[in-house]
């Protein structure tokens, strides 16, 4: 990428507050390749008004996070199958028609295969906590692996019975920091980006977010 000009083609994600991980990694990846595109990350209260303004302003593609992945689907052309679970994380504006995708669960589908391939019934349960966007994305995963797993909610949260989970795997799909001591007995997936788990997540799901952006591989 050499500089921005009226050919560079924009880029961007919406959230309720605005975080720096795309913008680094995406930016990163286009330096990379060379490519004339650009990665802005932009605070919104409304997903309706955003929409608008990526048909207005013709920005090619967008991604949605926290608490918008549910919402934005009312507002798309065209759903594609891996949003079909009622929430998306990523639109493609194919030529005025926004397309939705949801690379939370092929990353999920991703990172999950790992467990079901070494037997995750080793393990006395699975349980995924939250019923948010991502939540979704990881249900759907897990049913699409014939992986049985408890739900618990903020309609079912029991601190007690929560904090006393042992040998199981756990999938954190909340925004929770507090629940990091169940790694110790547990195998404890966490989505959020400033973890370990977080982190890798976060890059398997760019990596497909990349590749619908652009066709080329994720070069993290």
């Amino acid at each position: 990428m050499s500089w921005i000009n009226k050919d560079t083609e924009i880029y961007c994600s919406f959230a309720k507050k605005a975080g720096n991980t795309g913008c680094q990694m995406m930016n990163s990846a286009f330096y990379y390749y060379g490519l004339n595109k650009i990665y802005k990350s932009f605070s919104v209260d409304s997903i309706e008004d955003a929409v608008n303004a990526v048909k207005t302003l013709n920005i090619k593609g967008f991604a949605i996070t926290m608490p918008y992945k549910k919402e934005v689907v009312k507002y798309v052309d065209e759903v594609s199958t891996s949003a079909k679970i009622g929430a998306a994380n990523t639109v493609i504006n194919d030529n005025g028609s926004l397309i939705a995708y949801n690379t939370d669960y092929l990353a999920a589908l991703e990172y999950l295969s790992y467990y079901k391939n070494k037997d995750y019934k080793d393990w006395d349960k699975f349980y995924i906590l939250g019923n948010g966007g991502y939540a979704l994305a990881v249900k759907a995963a897990a049913k699409e692996l014939n992986m049985e797993f408890t739900n618990i909610t903020r309609d079912n949260w029991d601190w007690n019975t929560v904090n006393n989970i042992k040998d199981c795997i756990i999938y954190n799909c909340t925004p929770l920091e507090q629940l990091s001591h169940l790694s110790k007995d547990n195998i404890f997936i966490d989505c959020i980006v400033t973890t370990e788990t977080g982190r890798k997540l976060a890059t398997m799901q760019a990596s497909h977010q990349f590749k619908l952006y652009t066709g080329l591989k994720f070069p993290y």
